[in-house]
């Protein structure tokens, strides 16, 4: 792990644990400068950690959330096992800066697909996938400021992962289903009531949550990465996240594809 990058992830990591407070900037010596600096700073995350790696996310997959952000396109980071909670879990917002929930669609592998010289199919990417199964993130960045930090510190900051409630598999034909248009509700309950309800679809994942996961697994391969049997990749959010608070429980309605919910500590 070369000196540079390991210092900049003991930072991130400090605050991940809930140590290290939020961090204003990466000192300017740790600073990563250029996407890909910034990915090689996130790919010392597992080894600091000690911990597998259960999945991938993807960030910033509608235009209006790569604006809230500032960055040009998706970003890709990792999720590490403690970070991943069945359906019903209930989880902390303690520390978190972003303090929202976000639908997303989960796409589990059942094989392998390797870094190679030749971009992969959407077709191709969906013959390597065993099941689809409802997902909310809790995204959150280490960086006080996570709107201006820039496009090279927010994938050293693992693209904003957070917690992931991973719904169970309800065996519905998925594959016959139009993803892009297939709506999902989400819904804020406080105190037993109804605070807040949005709807979305598919669309609002770079078009298609499919591509999202084609884009997915053809960007790491160009980071010489396999996307690998037993991952799960979430593709990004179905509608606008919902701000939520603690003492609130979310929930999410994806029809015959399932249901998730997460409850936040007071």
């Amino acid at each position: 792990m070369p000196a540079p990058a390991a210092s900049a992830i003991s930072l991130i990591w400090q605050c991940l644990q809930g140590g290290g407070g939020g961090l204003s900037a990466l000192p300017p010596p740790l600073r990563p400068r250029t996407r890909s600096e910034g990915y090689a700073i996130q790919a010392c995350l597992p080894g600091i950690a000690g911990q597998a790696v259960v999945g991938w996310k993807i960030a910033a997959t509608s235009r209006a959330g790569q604006e809230h952000i500032g960055v040009p396109g998706p970003l890709a980071g990792r999720i590490l096992a403690s970070f991943a909670h069945p359906d019903g879990a209930a989880i902390s917002l303690a520390g978190n800066r972003m303090r929202v929930a976000e639908a997303e669609f989960g796409f589990l592998l059942d094989r392998d697909l390797p870094p190679r010289a030749a971009t992969y199919g959407v077709d191709e990417v969906l013959a390597a996938v065993a099941r689809l199964v409802p997902v909310i993130e809790v995204p959150d960045s280490r960086f006080e400021d996570f709107a201006h930090a820039g496009e090279a510190q927010l994938l050293a900051d693992n693209a904003c992962a957070g917690r992931f409630i991973v719904g169970a598999d309800t065996g519905a034909d998925w594959r016959g289903i139009d993803l892009c248009s297939h709506p999902v509700q989400g819904r804020v309950l406080r105190d037993g009531r109804t605070v807040l309800e949005r709807t979305g679809s598919g669309a609002a994942v770079l078009g298609d949550p499919r591509v999202a996961l084609a884009w997915l697994v053809n960007e790491l391969s160009g980071l010489g990465l396999a996307a690998e049997a037993g991952q799960l990749v979430s593709t990004g959010t179905c509608f606008v996240p919902l701000p939520v608070q603690p003492g609130d429980l979310v929930s999410v309605e994806f029809g015959p594809l399932g249901q998730v919910a997460v409850r936040f500590e007071p």
